[in-house]
């Protein structure tokens, strides 16, 4: 036991810190420190407390609850205090709640699984917001308090009107004359997420976590501000009433909802502490799945006259506890940062860590996604930072405990050359849109420029390479394509087609049969289609249907590999960001390389035509507007083609006919006039003209008349288990006839093909009227459509 100079020393930090945590926490909304670490500080200064109790004091935060209200809200005095529970970490914490229960209630002692001695608990999600007071008068909400320090809260009655689950009048009869209600105020996750993204959209604050946004949502002084955030009520309990309630606490809490008050649908009522228990670790398994956080369970003695015969200690119930679950927040040491990379030669900074324990497992590592994360975090070597792990999600950190900052840190640098090659780092310029138009601006991706040189890129493009849905070789193993390129047998995907048996057969883990089915598996993919191809290269931001969409919309694998940009934005589904990361894979002189030599090995089965559903038919306009000419929009770009006619005739206009342009301003006609002036401009336009003549998208190009394909036009969605082929199958044969294979279901939906199993989206076909066929009906419909299709 520390003597009581010491003591007193340590009680007298350790209040200090609490209460500006307190502060943080309760009053400015900006948590500096996970809960986890909170609870460490308070449990330390309970124990030293209980050891010294002459140096208990009255302002001792053991003593109360939160922090002070905010003076620009008015008071409310709680007439009956809004306390804290007692917290549980460990099994064995709840068993000795339930002993002390039980010897309160002069209960005996023996087996917990006894009914005879057990106690009747509620249990609850422990619900991580803001807890608030709302009070009834004859039936109408005559006010809303926060909780406060627990004697006096914070007036946010206009706020708390605003939330859609509260309500302004309570329903049916029966209820109290006065009845203060006790409850949390929450935000759903996805609420949550939708405000960041709101907030980012905007250029404001984001938000740590749930808990955090809902308080600061309550807590606005304009409820207007309030009224847009998703926030939502969850009542636990009562305070002061005037009148008859029920005699047990899960039966107020059903004649509450009764009375139209929000309860959590996760309550239960539990016969001894095992079936607590039991509830805790089958919530603990379902958490990630509820659509809101929570950090625990509450468990309270179910019967009323029980509750009261407890009573209270100075700062919370006898009959109540929360029992938390692991902690998804800790605090750690930031010991370094190094950096991986990709498959498309992005660095990713992973900051490496003091190992800590972090909901049961121990974190070393943990994702700071980019620079810019870096940039926003204000992290640096040495900090200690806020680390958090949910469910199976990578840990990752929130946040940095600036006060406790070293003064050796070190801030994290982007390295010049690559960690696994050598090769130089740049950063990756994207395309940006800005009211309808499209520029280069600095991103916050950077990457290799080794491409295939490097080995982190190489094994991960060759992983992709050989998948089942691009060039589908069976048997290519991240294992086994580690060992190739480490034994130098591969250094592109070109010399997978060079491998032979013995080399094959000389790694580790092959005998002569392996090495032959690998064999033979590689020569069986020698005949892709082009989209397998497509995708089979991993052009960043190139997914499988946008392979099959270049496949079908340009026909040819030289015509996609000289593509301009521009022109591959008229094709549908292409935005301009994809269509800049397309033109610049073609444009590398290495990955051409890589091309050649697979096309020497390989024979791409190409369609060789245009496909005349997918390819778009340019217009003088569209052209004129992909130009980005200063000071002409789309309007303007419609106008010179209207007055014009060609794009030859824009270029030769001079000034006096470009001011003839009907409603073209000055400043538009000059612009124009000084756009063609450069020649580099001209000729970058005529050679956008040219390719769009020479792929059959020119405006002045006949149009293609379509194939007639059966099912040209149409869009179809396949939900539930197909029983007598795979559902790609079926995707790839509707693909054929020329459908659109959709995910979701909407009123533009041809039909929907439900097999066993179907869902949520069978149910909104339903809704919308969509056609819907089972299984039979479907293969029947297809027979007939291949059938007339091949005649």
């Amino acid at each position: 036991m520390p003597s009581a100079q010491s003591a007193a020393e340590r009680i007298s930090t350790l209040r200090s810190e609490i209460e500006n945590h307190n502060y943080r926490y309760y009053v400015l909304d900006e948590p500096s420190i996970p809960d986890a670490e909170y609870d460490r500080l308070f449990q330390e200064l309970k124990a030293l407390e209980a050891e010294h109790p002459e140096l208990v004091s009255p302002d001792s935060p053991t003593q109360r609850v939160g922090g002070a209200a905010l003076a620009a809200f008015g008071q409310v005095r709680h007439e009956l205090p809004m306390l804290s529970l007692g917290n549980a970490f460990e099994e064995q914490q709840l068993l000795d709640f339930d002993r002390r229960v039980r010897e309160g209630l002069d209960l005996p002692g023996g087996d917990l699984f006894d009914a005879g001695i057990a106690v009747d608990y509620s249990c609850e999600p422990k619900l991580d917001g803001l807890a608030v007071s709302l009070l009834y008068e004859e039936g109408v909400l005559a006010r809303g308090a926060t909780r406060g320090d627990g004697t006096t809260g914070e007036d946010i009655t206009a706020n708390v009107r605003t939330i859609r689950n509260i309500p302004l009048k309570l329903q049916g009869k029966g209820w109290p004359r006065v009845l203060e209600v006790r409850g949390e105020i929450y935000m759903p996750k996805a609420g949550f997420e939708a405000l960041n993204a709101r907030q980012l959209e905007a250029g404001g604050k984001t938000f740590a976590n749930p808990r955090n946004a809902a308080a600061g949502s309550l807590r606005q002084l304009d409820p207007r501000i309030t009224a847009a955030r998703p926030l939502e009520l969850c009542v636990y309990g009562v305070g002061r009433f005037e009148g008859e309630l029920p005699e047990t606490h899960v039966a107020v809490l059903h004649a509450l909802k009764s009375w139209g008050l929000p309860i959590s649908r996760e309550l239960r009522t539990a016969t001894g502490v095992a079936e607590c228990l039991d509830y805790y670790r089958d919530i603990g398994t379902r958490r990630d799945a509820l659509p809101y956080e929570i950090d625990g369970v509450v468990f309270k003695v179910d019967a009323l006259a029980s509750q009261r015969a407890l009573g209270f200690r100075a700062r919370e119930p006898r009959w109540a506890i929360a029992f938390k679950f692991p902690a998804r927040e800790e605090l750690t040491e930031l010991l370094g940062v190094e950096f991986q990379v990709g498959r498309t030669g992005a660095l990713t900074p992973v900051a490496r860590l003091k190992p800590v324990q972090v909901a049961g497992v121990t974190v070393a590592n943990a994702t700071l996604h980019n620079m810019d994360e870096v940039a926003r975090l204000g992290v640096m070597i040495g900090d200690t930072v806020i680390v958090r792990r949910a469910g199976d999600v990578i840990p990752q950190i929130l946040g940095v405990v600036a006060e406790r900052r070293p003064p050796g840190a070190q801030p994290v640098h982007i390295p010049e050359t690559c960690p696994v090659c050598g090769s130089r780092v740049e950063r990756t310029q994207l395309l940006r849109r800005s009211k309808g138009r499209q520029t280069l601006s600095e991103g916050a991706i950077y990457r290799c420029v080794g491409r295939l040189f490097c080995r982190a890129q190489l094994k991960q493009a060759i992983i992709h390479f050989v998948s089942r849905r691009a060039m589908d070789i069976e048997g290519l193993g991240d294992k086994i394509v580690d060992q190739l390129v480490e034994a130098g047998l591969v250094s592109s995907p070109a010399d997978l087609y060079c491998l032979t048996f013995e080399q094959v057969r000389a790694l580790e883990g092959f005998g002569d049969v392996s090495a032959g089915n690998l064999i033979a598996a590689i020569e069986a993919s020698r005949r892709p289609s082009l989209a397998r191809f497509i995708y089979a290269l991993g052009i960043p931001d190139v997914g499988e249907e946008t392979a099959k969409l270049l496949a079908k919309a340009l026909g040819s694998l030289a015509r996609l590999q000289v593509a301009l940009p521009e022109v591959l934005t008229y094709l549908p589904d292409v935005g301009a960001e994809v269509a800049h990361e397309i033109h610049e894979f073609f444009s590398d002189a290495h990955n051409r390389s890589v091309i050649e030599q697979l096309q020497a090995r390989i024979l791409i089965e190409e369609e060789g035509a245009l496909h005349p559903d997918y390819a778009a038919i340019a217009t003088l306009a569209d052209l004129i507007d992909k130009l980005h000419i200063p000071y002409v929009a789309r309007t303007g770009a419609q106008r010179l083609a209207d007055r014009f006619g060609s794009l030859a005739a824009i270029i030769d206009a001079d000034w006096l006919d470009l001011r003839q342009v009907e409603r073209l301003n000055e400043r538009a006609a000059q612009s124009v006039r000084e756009f063609f002036a450069d020649s580099q401009n001209a000729a970058r336009a005529r050679e956008l003209e040219a390719q769009l003549h020479e792929f059959g998208m020119h405006w002045q190009s006949e149009r293609r008349v379509a194939q007639g394909l059966p099912l040209s036009g149409q869009s179809w969605v396949l939900t539930g288990t197909l029983e007598s082929m795979p559902r790609d199958d079926a995707k790839a044969r509707l693909e054929a006839l020329g459908a659109k294979v959709a995910g979701s279901v909407s009123a533009k939906t041809t039909a929907v093909v439900a097999g066993p199993g179907a869902g949520s989206k069978l149910a909104k076909a339903q809704s919308l009227g969509v056609q819907l066929l089972d299984e039979a009906q479907f293969l029947a419909r297809l027979a007939e459509w291949e059938s007339a299709s091949r005649e």
